[in-house]
C-alpha cells in the first residue's frame, strides 16, 4: 500500500455500488483518512427494480434519478464518469475506456486509476443464450437507456395506431415478454395499466382490448425461483388482467414480428423483450486472471474478496459467493446488493484499522412482486414471520414500497427521505399517472 492515504476504487454505481461509497465517503472521504472514487458508465442512478416502471412509462427517471456528481458532493468521494474494461493487479491500476459523444467524439480520453482496494460492484446484463435473433429483434431492460428507448418505442406504436384512420394489423400492438421472472411480471402488469390509461388521456383509437400482452416462459411456472403458491397467487393476478401466459416454451428464434418456440408456436408481437436470464458482463470474463464462472461473475470467498486478490471484492449480481447451508451462490437480487455493501464497508475500514474481517452471511427476507395499482404478492421469511409466510394485497404492497425506502436512507438519511416521499406525493397529484412524451 503507499504511503499516502489509501485509495478506494468502486467501479459500478447499481444499488450497492452507491451505497458503498456513500457510507465510505462519510466515514473516510469527508475526515481525509481515505481517497474514496465512484467509476461509472453513467451519469446518474436510478434503483434497477424500478426499471420496468420506467419502460412502462408510469415512472419517469428523471424524476426519481440520482446524480452521481451530485451525491458524491454531499458524501465525501469523487465520482469519475467511464466503462471499466480492463484491469491491471500487478500495478493495482484498472483501464477505463474513452467516452464518446451521441455523434461518435471522443470527449474524454482513455485513463487509468490507481487503487488500494477495489470493490467490482458493475450488476448484470441480460443473457440471450446465443438464442437466433434475439439481440436484433428484442429490447432489454438492463438500463436506464434501454428502458427509456421502450418506452419511446411504446408509446409512438401507441400514437401510430392511434392516427392511421383504419382497423389494427394482427399483431400491431402484441407485447411479448420472454422470461415470467419478477421483471417480466412486474413489467405485463404495468404495460396492462398503461393500456387503460393512455386511452384515459385521449388516445381513444386504440382500445385496451386491442393491445395483447403474452409471457413466454421456458420453466414450467411462472416465478420458478420462488415458492410455488408465490407463483400460483400471481398466475392468477395476471389471469385476471388477461395476460396470455406460456409456461414450458423454450425460445428458438425470434424475428422481427414473432416468436418461435421448440415446441412449435408461433407468438406474434410487434414488441417483443427479453427478461429470460442474466450474466455479469463479458469484459469480466476471466480478467486478469481473476476466477470467474460460466456466468463472467468474480468468484469470491466469504470476505467477498474474490477468490484470487485479497484486494479486489465483488459484490452484487457480478459476485458469485456461496450462500452458507445452501447449495447455490447468493442470488442476484437488490436484498442481495444491499448486505454485501454493508459488509465490504465494514471490511475495508477493519483493514485500515488492523482488526479482522468481516464474513458474508446472506440473509433471505423473502421476496415480493409488484402488479402496480392492482396487486402485490410475496413472501417474508426470518424471525418476523417464523419461517415462510405469504403475504398478499396493502400489506406486500407496504412492504414492497418499504424496500425502495430503505436503499434511499442508506444514501440520504432519514430527514431527506420525509421529504422526498412527500416531494413525491405532492408531485403524483399535479402530474400525469404516465409519462406522455
Amino acid at each position: 500500500m503507499s504511503n499516502t492515504i489509501p485509495k478506494i476504487v468502486v467501479v459500478g454505481g447499481g444499488a450497492g455500488g452507491l451505497e458503498l461509497v456513500t457510507k465510505l465517503g462519510k466515514k473516510l472521504g469527508k475526515k481525509g483518512k481515505a481517497e474514496v472514487t465512484l467509476v461509472d458508465s453513467t451519469h446518474t442512478h436510478i434503483w434497477k427494480p424500478l426499471l420496468h416502471e420506467v419502460a412502462a412509462g408510469t415512472l419517469d427517471s428523471h424524476e426519481d434519478e440520482i446524480e452521481y456528481l451530485s451525491q458524491a458532493n454531499c458524501s465525501g468521494f469523487r465520482f469519475r464518469l467511464g466503462r471499466m474494461d480492463g484491469l491491471d493487479r500487478k500495478n493495482k491500476q484498472i483501464s477505463v475506456a474513452p467516452t464518446v459523444n451521441d455523434d461518435g467524439v471522443e470527449i474524454i480520453p482513455r485513463r487509468n486509476f490507481d487503487y488500494d482496494y477495489l470493490v467490482i460492484s458493475v450488476g448484470s446484463i441480460s443473457h440471450d443464450f446465443g438464442i437466433k435473433g434475439v439481440r436484433e429483434h428484442c429490447l432489454f431492460l438492463d438500463t436506464t437507456k434501454q428502458a427509456e428507448t421502450f418506452q419511446n418505442k411504446l408509446l409512438q406504436a401507441y400514437l401510430r395506431a392511434h392516427t392511421q384512420g383504419k382497423p389494427l394489423d394482427e399483431g400491431q400492438l402484441n407485447i411479448a415478454i420472454v422470461g415470467a421472472g419478477a421483471t417480466g411480471i412486474e413489467l405485463s402488469a404495468q404495460l396492462h395499466e398503461v393500456s387503460h390509461l393512455l386511452s384515459a388521456y385521449g388516445l381513444d383509437e386504440v382500445n385496451p382490448q386491442d393491445v395483447k400482452i403474452s409471457i413466454i416462459e421456458a420453466a414450467e411456472r411462472i416465478l420458478p425461483g420462488l415458492p410455488e403458491n408465490i407463483s400460483e397467487a400471481t398466475l392468477s393476478e395476471l389471469s385476471k388482467l388477461g395476460v396470455n401466459v406460456m409456461t414450458g416454451e423454450r425460445v428458438i428464434e425470434v424475428n422481427d414480428n414473432e416468436i418461435k418456440t421448440e415446441s412449435g408456436k408461433v407468438i406474434p408481437a410487434a414488441i417483443k423483450v427479453w427478461a429470460a436470464g442474466i450474466k455479469a458482463p463479458e469484459f469480466l470474463k476471466d480478467i486478469d486472471g481473476l476466477e470467474t464462472n460460466w456466468m463472467n461473475q468474480l468468484v469470491a470467498r466469504q470476505t467477498l474478496q474474490t477468490s484470487m486478490d485479497d484486494d479486489v471484492y465483488a459484490i452484487g449480481d457480478c459476485c458469485a459467493c456461496k450462500w452458507q447451508g445452501h447449495d447455490e451462490n447468493v442470488p442476484p437480487r437488490a436484498q442481495a446488493a444491499h448486505q454485501m455493501a454493508s459488509v465490504v464497508y465494514k471490511s475495508i475500514v477493519n483493514r485500515l484499522n488492523g482488526k479482522d474481517l468481516p464474513e458474508f452471511e446472506y440473509h433471505d427476507y423473502g421476496s415480493l412482486v409488484s402488479l402496480g395499482r392492482y396487486s402485490t404478492v410475496g413472501n417474508l421469511m426470518g424471525n418476523l414471520s417464523r419461517g415462510s409466510m405469504m403475504i398478499e394485497g396493502l400489506m406486500a404492497r407496504l412492504m414492497y414500497l418499504s424496500l425502495y425506502k430503505m436503499h434511499q436512507m442508506a444514501l440520504f438519511g432519514p430527514f431527506r427521505v420525509v421529504m422526498l416521499s412527500l416531494s413525491h406525493i405532492f408531485r403524483r397529484s399535479v402530474h400525469p399517472k404516465i409519462k406522455l412524451h
